[in-house]
């Protein structure tokens, strides 16, 4: 049988009573094996009776298949055979393991969350990049993690940093390229699960929208001085952004997080398509937020303003707040940094806008169930660490006991 090995394709296919295989029509020797158990394989058929494994339908494209199939292809145009120098299974080294396996299939399937192969390059593959996979032991990763809590690194982050890794080595063992993960057993470092939840107080919430306004009214300034010097010397004059409200996307940027809670990489991610006016709701498409989920949040007349502000002096479609050039921001320490240390706001992140959000509705009554909703947590679990702010709940508790009268 032959067709077309494509996405619409290989979703079609389905088990028979015997093992069949579909032959792409345009690559000779590219094809799909469709097993009695219903598993799929893309395979290479490089010589006559001569064929290798890609990999598994769901773990691969069918691009990054044919891509591979290619390589495998022209190898064996110049002499070699992919089976005599095929490696013994686990002895992958990481760097391969990541730059031909498990990066592509991040970036496949993880539409946000780039900070994370950041962090496995510069903590992981940058000092074990040449290590094969099944050689990693616990008691490296035990002197690894000593050593950056030496450098003063968090013991959180310390745990983030090794359950991101145990992850990618999950999938090594998920996709056979090893028999198990070589760190399975390795245990998180004990620590405080109650964390601090940084929030602003009501006069740092006022010095921090101050800020973002003396930013603006400083920028507006600078614009109509910088006009005046190009009139002079007869040059083109740069818009005029006096009329507008605001004057760049971090005061919107601010005001949305506040009221809205959305994490960094979602408010990056945002379009106008996600914004309904008329219902006043804001949709977090499932393929960009956390939780792989898509959730709504209702937006209040400060937020809903901001944005009909931000609409009119920009664009009603495509990017909410597009950065140079129209892509997608990857960051805005530099203006956010500028503003935190105005403010005079010491030990607080563009996330812990996010905190200040959840902090507030706790403060303000409302119950955890309907901010573990609006911040789209998978569990309560995460949203607990806000319950401390809602004391009245506790002491209502307590009183009953002066309610209580004990019988003699």
């Amino acid at each position: 049988m032959k067709a077309t090995i494509n996405t619409s394709l290989v979703s079609k296919l389905s088990p028979r009573s015997k093992p069949y295989e579909v032959r792409d029509d345009k690559l000779t020797g590219f094809l799909v094996r469709v097993n009695i158990s219903g598993k799929l394989l893309y395979m290479c058929e490089y010589a006559r009776g001569k064929r290798v494994t890609i990999g598994k339908v769901g773990v691969l494209t069918p691009a990054q298949a044919r891509d591979m199939a290619l390589s495998i292809l022209s190898d064996a145009s110049k002499g070699i055979d992919p089976r005599p120098n095929k490696k013994k299974q686990g002895s992958a080294t990481l760097k391969e393991f990541m730059d031909n396996h498990y990066i592509p299939w991040f970036n496949t399937h993880r539409k946000s969350g780039q900070k994370t192969l950041g962090h496995l390059h510069i903590c992981f593959v940058k000092p074990f990049g040449n290590t094969a996979l099944s050689d990693f032991t616990p008691a490296q990763m035990d002197a690894w993690r000593t050593q950056r809590l030496k450098q003063g690194v968090k013991t959180e982050s310390v745990n983030r940093e090794i359950a991101i890794f145990k992850a990618a080595l999950s999938r090594a063992v998920l996709w056979g390229i090893i028999e198990t993960n070589p760190l399975e057993k390795l245990k998180l470092l004990k620590s405080d699960r109650s964390v601090k939840v940084r929030f602003l107080s009501s006069a740092e919430e006022s010095r921090l929208r101050e800020a973002a306004l003396t930013r603006e009214a400083r920028m507006q300034a600078s614009r109509v001085q910088g006009n005046k010097w190009r009139e002079e010397r007869d040059r083109d004059l740069l818009p005029d952004i006096s009329q507008h409200t605001f004057t760049d996307h971090l005061r919107p940027m601010i005001l949305l997080s506040i009221n809205t809670g959305i994490r960094r990489g979602e408010l990056f991610s945002l379009t106008w398509g996600d914004i309904n006016f008329e219902q006043a709701m804001l949709t977090i498409d499932g393929s960009f937020a956390k939780s792989g989920k898509t959730r709504h949040i209702p937006l209040n007349t400060e937020v809903l303003s901001t944005l009909k502000a931000w609409r009119n002096q920009t664009t009603s479609t495509g990017l909410v707040f597009p950065g140079k050039y129209g892509k997608r921001f990857d960051t805005i320490k530099t203006g956010w940094k500028a503003i935190i240390e105005a403010a005079k706001i010491e030990g607080f992140r563009w996330h812990d806008l996010r905190h200040h959000f959840a902090s507030r509705l706790v403060m303000a009554g409302v119950d955890l169930n309907t901010v573990r909703e609006l911040l789209g947590h998978s569990e309560m679990g995460m949203t607990l660490r806000y319950a401390h702010l809602a004391p009245e709940h506790k002491a209502s508790a307590v009183e009953k006991l002066v309610q209580t009268k004990i019988i003699k």
